[in-house]
């Protein structure tokens, strides 16, 4: 099981009920936020297994580095080092099928994903988009959203999207010098953010100011 997802006791039971029969668990976590890794405590509980992922998650009963390989019943999984995300984030190549199991790396649907939680998170996002276009797959399965069949296309779709951020908050710094970061906020995002999102956009644009102003220095 991958990102087994929130500590949930219904959620818990269906999951373990699904696996009552096997030989063998174990549980791949890409990164710790709770709607992934919530579940991994109790889960290998209620089942015996394995826990698997990257350091710094909780509960880990083996610790994956990059290019680590995890062998299952359908196959080895290859552990790539992901981050951006969070810093310690992790895909799992089923090089078989050439598949991904891309955490939260990209989304089953729009062009955008949470990328502010670290200095630097900006430059290793792309890198770590770069390194996965590098893989040569048919299909991407993403933690939230269905199946991306076309990954060559998704990826650029990601990357261009923050990129043109990236540009925007570029152009917002040189045409407003000494501005602020609610400032910027208003003069990048304008009007299209709730208020109830306001918090997490600053927290994002932050990042790309980091980002640009690493670049200058």
């Amino acid at each position: 099981m991958i990102d087994p997802g929130p500590d949930v006791a219904r959620h818990v039971r269906a999951l373990a009920s699904a696996v009552a029969g096997a030989e063998d668990v174990t549980i791949l976590v890409t990164h710790g936020h709770r709607d992934h890794a919530g579940a991994v405590t109790a889960l290998a509980s209620e089942t015996g297994a394995t826990v698997a992922g990257p350091d710094g998650v909780e509960g880990l009963g083996r610790v994956l580095v990059d290019g680590a390989t995890v062998v299952t019943d359908a196959g080895e999984l290859i552990a790539v080092h992901t981050p951006g995300h969070t810093r310690e984030h992790l895909c799992f190549h089923w090089v078989e099928r050439r598949a991904l199991f891309a955490g939260d790396l990209v989304l089953g649907v729009g062009d955008t994903t949470w990328v502010a939680e670290y200095p630097g998170c900006v430059a290793d996002y792309l890198k770590s988009l770069d390194r996965v276009k590098g893989l040569a797959l048919a299909v991407i399965y993403p933690a939230h959203g269905p199946p991306l069949e076309d990954p060559a296309r998704a990826l650029d779709r990601f990357e261009a999207h923050r990129l043109t951020r990236i540009d925007q908050v570029r152009a917002a710094m040189d045409h407003n010098p000494g501005a602020d970061i609610e400032e910027l906020l208003d003069i990048v995002y304008g009007a299209t953010v709730p208020d109830s999102m306001r918090g997490a956009a600053r927290r994002s644009l932050e990042a790309l100011v980091d980002h640009v102003t690493a670049a200058r220095d």
